[in-house]
């Protein structure tokens, strides 16, 4: 048994993580745009467990269509919701990779409850100490900013 135990959080935190998360994904998918995507989460717990988990997208006119069965998006989802809820993870990336006409990368950080987008040269860092790829290099681009949910009174407080 491990010397650290995961504080669990209130069920009032997490029922607003998972708000935050399905707003976060419906405000990521359109800010990406159409093609295919691969968004990958990264985060330590505050036990010092890595996880990570993948989701693959794909954003036509009018369609979205996720690539991966029911338990691998709620695996991705809860991963999501707890690093949005921060009270078990330390520290959580977002990075979506987006394959068009080359590769196209971008991230973000979660920080007070929120995806924030990542600085490109930190990204640059981890991209670029990957192993090649040989279909296409890496293109390290600005993410875009994700409105944040309109708070409650409660969260405010």
């Amino acid at each position: 048994m491990p010397d650290h135990q995961l504080l669990r959080p209130d069920n009032a935190a997490t029922t607003s993580a998972m708000g935050r998360a399905l707003h976060a994904l419906t405000a990521l998918l359109p800010a990406l745009g159409e093609g295919s995507h691969e968004l990958n989460i990264n985060a330590e717990r505050t036990d010092g467990t890595e996880m990570s988990a993948d989701l693959s997208v794909s954003v036509e006119p009018g369609t979205c269509r996720v690539e991966h069965s029911a338990e691998e998006y709620v695996q991705f989802f809860v991963l999501l919701t707890f690093a949005l809820e921060n009270s078990t993870i330390r520290d959580a990336v977002l990075v979506a990779t987006t394959a068009d006409a080359g590769i196209r990368v971008c991230g973000w950080e979660v920080r007070d409850g929120w995806l924030h987008p990542m600085n490109t040269a930190e990204l640059q860092k981890t991209v670029t100490s990957l192993p090649p790829d040989d279909a296409a290099p890496h293109v390290v681009w600005h993410a875009p900013v994700l409105r944040r949910p309109q708070e409650t009174a409660k969260e405010r407080s």
